[in-house]
Formats: C-alpha cells, sequence, structure tokens
C-alpha cells in the first residue's frame, strides 16, 4: 500500500536521507534551508510518500511542487532506489499535478541536472520515466543565478 499525505517537520531527516540516496544534495544547496524555504512558501505542495505496512510509516518518496501564477514546478522528487519501479513515482507525480490542476495551473516544468543518476546510473532512465509519464522536453535553455550561497 502507497499513502501520499503532506511532509510535517519529523520527516525532515528521512527526507533528506531519500535526497542523498537518489543523488539530489549538492554542496551549494543546504537541504535543511530548502525544507525551512518550502515551509514558508507553500508548504501544502510538499508531499511525502510512505510505504504505508505500519501505522507511522517512514517516507520513501518526496516531492515538492510549486506554482508561480503562470506555471507549475517539481522539485526534489525522489523514490528510494529499493522502492523505485513499483509504480510509487508515478502516483506520487499524478498527486502533484491533481494538486496544481486544482490552483488553476496550466503547465508543470521540471529540470534534470545532466549529471542525474539513479539505481541503473544513467540519466535516460531517469529522462523515460517523465516521458513515459508525458513529460516532453522544451525548447529552452536553462539559466540560473544564485542569489544565497548555502555553503
Amino acid at each position: 500500500m502507497f499513502m501520499i499525505r503532506p511532509f510535517e517537520a519529523v520527516d525532515t531527516d528521512a527526507v533528506i536521507a531519500i535526497w542523498q540516496a537518489c543523488d539530489l544534495t549538492r554542496p551549494w544547496n543546504n537541504p535543511r534551508a530548502d525544507i525551512a524555504r518550502k515551509l514558508a512558501v507553500q508548504p501544502e505542495l510538499f508531499f511525502i510518500g510512505c510505504h504505508a505496512k505500519t501505522p507511522i510509516a517512514p517516507p520513501i518518496a518526496t516531492a515538492m511542487f510549486g506554482y508561480d501564477g503562470h506555471r507549475g514546478w517539481l522539485y526534489y522528487f525522489a523514490v528510494l532506489p529499493e522502492y523505485q519501479n513499483k509504480g510509487y513515482g508515478r502516483a506520487l507525480l499524478a498527486h502533484g499535478e491533481a494538486a496544481l490542476t486544482a490552483m488553476g495551473c496550466p503547465k508543470i516544468n521540471l529540470q534534470i541536472r545532466d549529471t542525474t543518476t539513479n539505481t541503473s546510473g544513467i540519466t535516460d532512465t531517469v529522462t523515460s520515466f517523465y516521458e513515459k509519464s508525458g513529460y516532453r522536453a522544451d525548447a529552452v535553455l536553462s539559466y540560473g543565478k544564485r542569489l544565497i550561497d548555502d555553503e
């Protein structure tokens, strides 16, 4: 059984462990600061997936969604490697998409690092997951500028 619920502060260490297991953390992004930032803005769009075999099951998946009134975004989307390829990621993604749709969000964007790995160690598996979920590469260049140094 898979259950999706909002993030709670007690989930912090488990969520960071999931991000680390899925190679999502980077030195320039302090995960505790990123969690605090999300809790300050649209915390209702920060979801946890649990493999509910126990009454208080620990998180096995995470997803931060956001909506700025124009586009939705997906961040820190991760499923622990041992739970991947079981449909949990698709369920969590659909849950977040439904939340954004309910807010009137017309389109969702996400970014994949070109160094992204997963249990098979190849980026193609990550892009394949999103393509099977209906996502397509946009003809855009992604630029970023760091405003706050977390290091």
